[in-house]
């Protein structure tokens, strides 16, 4: 443990100031840019922020997070007793982000990260109307939605979940094609489909029918395609207490009732 750099992160909040001030003088801290591993202090939106911020690192830094938020779903438990036991015993769990490529209605293109979910949202009244292409064949010509999301394992809990999306087991190797308030074909219910399988997703009527894609907490709008894939040049590592750890956190979400 003396010879890991740690660097502590802390979310802007008061709750987590506060908490901040205490871990303080436990260990010898060092800056996000000198750390091997971070702590991090905060809510779910506050982790997927510092996890975006850890993509492109020469070398994969975990983290360990503990909840100063409201659900802490990717966080531990706070409390300040025994960090370093509990950081030394923590289980580390691989995750890969999803790699968006937009295109837009102006010819704009973008490559985005996300680590829970790309989502498509129609940004007026007007329904979203969407062709769905897997692996390089077109699966459905006509979706008619207020918009789709792709999630990972990671994020099928999410607002996957919300949307009625399957949970997805960590280390299931698949992706939850998941669409939103479908009204034609009504009854499909979306796919769970192996991550190998790039997915592209055309706005139809792109111009009339406005749509934004949104890569966890990254918006681009007036989206004419967009394509989702697994960035296997990308590897984050999570850390978590082995009693509560993030594959048994997924796996107890589905006995939720």
């Amino acid at each position: 443990m003396s010879e890991t750099k740690w660097a502590l992160i802390v979310s802007p909040t008061p709750q987590a100031q506060e908490a901040g001030e205490k871990l303080k003088p436990l260990m010898d801290w060092v800056s996000i840019d000198d750390a091997d591993q971070a702590v991090v202090l905060g809510g779910d939106g506050f982790m997927l922020q510092t996890l975006h911020q850890m993509l492109n690192r020469r070398k994969i830094m975990p983290v360990y997070g503990m909840n100063l938020g409201t659900v802490g779903f990717l966080m531990n438990n706070w409390h300040e007793d025994d960090l370093t036991r509990r950081i030394e015993s923590a289980r580390p769990f691989k995750v890969r982000p999803l790699k968006m490529e937009v295109e837009t209605i102006s010819g704009a293109s973008f490559v985005l990260p996300a680590i829970n979910e790309v989502s498509l949202l129609r940004e007026t009244r007007q329904t979203a109307k969407l062709e769905i292409e897997v692996n390089n064949r077109i699966m459905l010509e006509e979706l008619v939605c207020d918009g789709v999301l792709i999630a990972t394992p990671a994020g099928s809990t999410a607002y996957n979940l919300s949307a009625n999306g399957p949970i997805l087991p960590l280390g299931s190797n698949l992706l939850a094609l998941t669409p939103i308030s479908p009204f034609r074909p009504r009854r499909w219910k979306g796919a769970i489909l192996p991550d190998k399988m790039p997915i592209s997703i055309k706005v139809l009527n792109a111009e009339k029918r406005p749509v934004s894609a949104v890569g966890d907490q990254q918006e681009v709008r007036d989206v004419a395609k967009v394509t989702v894939s697994i960035d296997r040049n990308q590897t984050l590592s999570m850390l978590f207490d082995p009693e509560h750890a993030l594959d048994d956190r997924i796996a107890m979400e589905q006995f939720v009732v």
